[in-house]
């Protein structure tokens, strides 16, 4: 392993622990969870992994084998703002973890993604593992339920991204063969099995070239934009509203949204337009799922991509050109870009009889549309995962 070999380059001793975290997907639910919304979701057999010692001293010491800089600071005197690294990620997962539970044992480690970074939920993920590593050497266990809120606060309250429970999610419940269908207003879940009568598929990975970084992207200035609507919403209606920040679009019913519509500006419409489409294209999913019809459910996965590009207005020139080749690829039954859709990667769910002509028809199709990513566009086939709930 790739990780173990660098710790003992670095360390001139073998690592005591490893914890893998996965990566995943969401064919539809996308840019819903920081509204209350309800998603699907899949862990995937890629993500990743932390190799790692104690450090009685108190000092946390991260190496990434995608980073050159060495990270390191002390469990008890975390930095009270972000330094613009890679391992701002995880100086919030230390905070958070030490509001909750006292901290004594650091640790050194050295990470490793096994894919590019974006659109995959990397950031979630190297967050997890990493919690799970700090909780390792602190003797501390905790609830699934934990981690995800943990790993949640690290991300918002300390990286200052305002992002839902999709990603931590699907990262910590998700099943292999099972579909993860979560309502995140109340966290009630589903893990839809696999029926043996569905139609195989594999899970494709089309990596633009353009790895994503949420900080300074327009995702926090999205989720303003469906907080403002239902603000709005609720005004019209005559409904009794609070905090700005307290807004949600699920708690707006879709007969005020309907009623109202015409009176937000139209910014705000489209997004509330996807929120409330998209909502009734997950519960359409998960019973497609139920029933074995993988046609239909990615048929719904493609029409959600659809709508983050037009209605919710993300994705970059060469993530809309993947999504758009992908929609005309025989053998794919349905995908969308993955993630918030500013850079990184597509998923789609593929026929394997099919998967050689598809990675050559979209790599070759993508290639001549952008030259310039020769070298950098990847594509990888991955499998359905366990979460990391099912290890802790």
């Amino acid at each position: 392993m790739r990780a173990a070999d660098k710790f003992n380059q670095i360390y001139h001793t073998d690592p005591t622990y490893h914890t893998f975290t996965p990566y995943r997907i969401c064919p539809m639910g996308a840019h819903s969870d920081h509204q209350y919304g309800k998603i699907t979701g899949l862990a995937i057999d890629k993500g990743i992994h932390i190799v790692y010692d104690v450090k009685r001293n108190g000092v946390v010491e991260l190496n990434s084998l995608q980073f050159e800089k060495r990270a390191q600071w002390h469990i008890n005197s975390v930095p009270e703002r972000i330094e613009g690294d890679w391992a701002d990620y995880l100086r919030g997962a230390t905070w958070a973890l030490g509001q909750k539970y006292p901290l004594k044992a650091g640790l050194r480690a050295v990470i490793d993604g096994e894919l590019p970074i974006g659109g995959l939920s990397s950031s979630a993920a190297v967050i997890i593992g990493f919690l799970s590593a700090l909780c390792k050497v602190n003797n501390i266990t905790l609830t699934e339920s934990e981690l995800i809120m943990i790993a949640l606060k690290a991300e918002k309250e300390y990286v200052g991204v305002s992002v839902g429970k999709l990603d931590q999610s699907c990262e910590v419940y998700s099943r292999k063969d099972h579909l993860l269908y979560l309502d995140t207003r109340d966290d009630s879940y589903e893990l839809i099995p696999t029926l043996p009568s569905m139609k195989p598929y594999e899970i494709a990975i089309f990596f633009s070239g353009l790895e994503r970084n949420l900080v300074g992207s327009k995702f926090n200035m999205r989720v303003d934009e469906c907080r403002s609507a239902g603000y709005a919403l609720m005004a019209y209606a005559g409904m009794d509203y609070g905090k700005f920040d307290e807004t949600f679009l699920r708690n707006v019913p879709r007969e005020v949204f309907e009623s109202y519509k015409d009176r937000l500006p139209e910014n705000w419409m489209k997004r509330a337009t996807h929120f409330y489409t998209e909502l009734e294209r997950v519960e359409k999913g998960a019973e497609a799922w139920r029933r074995g019809d993988i046609e239909g459910f990615g048929q719904l996965s493609f029409e959600s991509g659809y709508s983050s590009i037009y209605n919710y207005e993300t994705g970059s020139p060469e993530l809309k050109k993947l999504y758009e080749i992908m929609t005309e690829t025989k053998g794919i039954y349905g995908g969308r870009f993955s993630g918030a859709g500013f850079k990184g990667c597509c998923m789609a769910l593929i026929d394997p009889a099919y998967r050689e002509d598809i990675l050559a028809r979209v790599s070759k199709e993508y290639l001549a549309a952008f030259p310039e990513m020769e070298g950098k566009y990847t594509t990888c086939i991955c499998k359905s995962a366990d979460g990391v709930g099912a290890i802790l």
